[in-house]
C-alpha cells in the first residue's frame, strides 16, 4: 500500500459523506468533499508518476473509485430532483456497459490495457462539470442557467462514449475469436 494508493482509498471512504450530504441537502458542504475527492484523483495520478509508485492495484482502483463516485454523485443528485432521472440512467447505464464489457473480455482472455479514448476523457469532464454546476445551481443564477446546457452535453457525449466502448470492446472481442479461430482453437 502506497501513498497514491491510499489517496484512492480516501476518495472511496469520502462517497458516503457526500451522498449523504446531498441528501441532507446540504449542496455546499457536498461540494466540499466533492473537490477534496476531485484533488485527491489528481494527486494519486500525479504521485504515482513523479514517485515511480504505480501498481496494478492503483491501475484497477483509481478508475472504480472514479466510476463510484460519479455513480453515487448522479444517483443522489437524482433522488433530490436536482438533475433528472433519466441522466443518471444514461450515465450509470454506460458505466455499467463499460464494466461489463471489461468482465467479458477478461473472462474470454487476458485483461486488456486499460487506456481511456479522448471522447471518454471528454465525458468525464462534461459529467464531472455537470455535477458542480448541479451542486452550484441553488446559489447564483448563472450556475443554474449553465446546468442545462451540461445537461445535455453530458446526455450526448455519455452517450456517443458508451457506443464508442460497444464498438471498441466488440472489435477487441471478434480479433481475439478471429485469432482463435485461425490457429485452430
Amino acid at each position: 500500500m502506497n501513498l497514491p494508493n491510499t489517496l484512492t482509498i480516501i476518495r472511496v471512504l469520502l462517497i458516503p459523506a457526500f451522498v449523504i450530504l446531498i441528501m441532507d441537502h446540504s449542496f455546499w458542504w457536498a461540494l466540499i468533499i466533492f473537490a477534496i475527492a476531485g484533488i485527491t484523483d489528481g494527486l494519486d495520478g500525479l504521485l504515482a508518476r513523479l514517485t515511480h509508485q504505480k501498481t496494478e492495484l492503483g491501475a484497477y482502483l483509481d478508475p472504480i473509485a472514479d466510476k463510484l463516485l460519479i455513480i453515487s454523485a448522479y444517483l443522489a443528485l437524482a433522488i433530490v430532483e436536482v438533475l433528472p432521472g433519466w441522466l443518471s440512467v444514461i450515465v450509470i447505464t454506460r458505466d455499467v456497459i463499460i464494466l461489463l464489457g471489461l468482465l467479458v473480455i477478461m473472462l474470454i482472455s487476458h485483461p486488456p490495457a486499460i487506456h481511456p479514448s479522448f471522447i471518454s476523457k471528454m465525458t468525464t469532464t462534461f459529467q464531472i462539470s455537470t455535477v458542480l454546476l448541479a451542486l452550484l445551481a441553488g446559489y447564483d443564477s448563472f450556475f443554474k442557467q449553465l446546468t442545462p446546457i451540461a445537461i445535455y452535453g453530458t446526455t450526448f457525449l455519455t452517450v456517443l462514449s458508451g457506443i464508442h466502448y460497444i464498438y471498441v470492446g466488440t472489435r477487441i472481442l471478434n480479433q481475439r475469436s478471429h485469432h482463435r479461430n485461425f490457429k485452430g482453437e
